[in-house]
C-alpha cells in the first residue's frame, strides 16, 4: 500500500543521501547501499558494502555480496512539516508516544502502588484494632475445656 507520508519521506531520503547524477567527484562504481526498511512504523536504516568475492587461482568473480558495516539506526518520525523546521502540519504519527508521557505514566504506576500499599495497611491496622480485646475479659483455657472469666475483684 501507497501510504502519502512514506512516499514523501522515501523522496526526502533520496535526495538528502543519493548522488546528483553526473555530478564530478560521483565514481563510476558503486561501493556500497543504504537500504531504508518501514517495519512496527519506524523506519530503519542500514548501511550496506557491495563486495565482490573473486576466487584469484581461477580469475572468476562471483556474484556480489552485501556486507552491512553500519552504522545502524531507526527513526520514529512524530510530525511532518510544511516548511524545514516549522508550519503547517502534514502529518502527525499517532503511534509516536513522547518520553516525558512514558516517564508520567511510570510515575504514576508507582503512586498507585504507594496508594495501594497505604490502603491495605489502614485496613490491615483497623482490622488489628478490630480484633483486639480491649474489655478485661481473657480466655482460660484447661482441659479441654475454654473458659471465659474476669479478672475483677469479687
Amino acid at each position: 500500500a501507497r501510504v502519502p507520508h512514506y512516499q514523501l519521506l522515501k523522496e526526502l531520503f533520496s535526495q538528502i543521501f543519493g548522488s546528483p547524477r553526473g555530478h564530478p567527484k560521483t565514481k563510476p562504481f558503486v561501493g556500497h547501499m543504504f537500504s531504508f526498511f518501514i517495519l512496527d512504523n519506524r523506519i530503519w536504516f542500514r548501511n550496506y558494502q557491495i563486495v565482490y568475492d573473486s576466487d584469484q587461482n581461477q580469475n572468476v568473480k562471483t556474484d556480489p555480496v552485501l556486507v552491512e558495516i553500519g552504522p545502524r539506526f531507526v527513526l520514529n518520525p512524530i510530525k511532518i512539516f510544511e516548511g524545514s523546521l516549522h508550519g503547517a502540519t502534514l502529518w502527525e504519527n499517532p503511534h509516536y508516544v513522547s518520553p516525558n508521557t512514558i516517564r508520567s505514566n511510570a510515575g504514576k504506576r508507582k503512586s498507585n502502588r504507594y496508594v495501594q500499599r497505604q490502603e491495605t495497611k489502614a485496613k490491615h491496622d483497623k482490622k488489628m484494632q478490630d480484633t483486639n480485646i480491649e474489655s478485661e475479659e481473657e480466655f482460660e483455657i484447661s482441659d479441654d475445656k475454654v473458659s471465659l472469666s474476669e479478672n475483677e475483684e469479687e
